[in-house]
């Protein structure tokens, strides 16, 4: 399938009514949208196949699904640092924030430098996606250490304050995330939730409680990345 046969499909799948809903129901606002659902888009993705050289042209169409489509057709190894700046600029709500976030960025060689940079970042989704590609982190790369997770605790800290809605909310992903790793992350974001818990914040207080709540109640499913350490095999 080629360029213009998916702008076609995706004009075939559009549905303008559903652009009113996604903005009404979950907030999400995109310009230049044809009204198609996540979904759709995925097993049109599955269709095509892995393609970075399409994707990139999925992209510059400016169409806001096609934009979506590109997040899952670019190769990560193929990320280099000027497209992934290039692209986290044009972000306008949370939907494509996270569907390159967590799709894409958080499997590329610069998943963490991103995610340090971009956490401290003024853009309201430049930065929700810094905290976004930390919480992917923990499942897109099994098997770094906890030294990684635990240099990113202390900007967690540090940005808790911020009260907008989409960063505070990927803050607090963030955390929980990390804190599902392995017990003894578990331990260290709970540590961290306590800390801010104690910032004289209405949204540092959120980001604590609803943590807390998550990582030290009995149903709390902890993993076992990296299994080397944490499921060492016998014999």
């Amino acid at each position: 399938m080629d360029y213009t046969e998916i702008i076609n499909r995706l004009h075939q799948l559009s549905e303008p009514d559903k652009v009113a809903f996604k903005e009404k129901k979950y907030g999400i606002i995109a310009n230049n949208s044809l009204g198609i659902y996540q979904k759709d888009i995925k097993e049109l993705a599955k269709e095509i196949g892995k393609d970075s050289s399409l994707a990139i042209q999925l992209f510059d169409s400016g169409i806001y699904e096609a934009r979506i489509l590109c997040s899952k057709l670019f190769k990560p190894k193929e990320l280099t640092e000027a497209i992934m700046e290039k692209w986290v600029k044009t972000f306008e709500n949370w939907e494509i924030c996270d569907s390159f976030s967590m799709g894409l960025f958080a499997k590329s060689e610069y998943a963490v430098s991103k995610a340090i940079e971009w956490s401290a970042r003024s853009n309201e989704f430049e930065k929700r996606a810094g905290f976004a590609i930390m919480a992917a982190y923990c499942m897109a790369n099994k098997k770094a250490d906890n030294g990684v997770y635990e240099s990113l605790l202390p900007i967690i800290i540090r940005e808790s304050t911020d009260e907008r809605n989409f960063v505070k909310k990927a803050v607090n992903w963030a955390l929980r995330s990390i804190g599902k790793r392995n017990i003894d992350l578990n331990k260290s974001a709970l540590q961290t939730a306590y800390k801010i818990a104690e910032l004289d914040n209405k949204a540092a207080k959120w980001i604590a409680k609803d943590a807390i709540r998550e990582l030290s109640g009995d149903k709390v499913n902890i993993l076992d990345y990296p299994r080397s350490i944490y499921r060492p095999i016998h014999n």
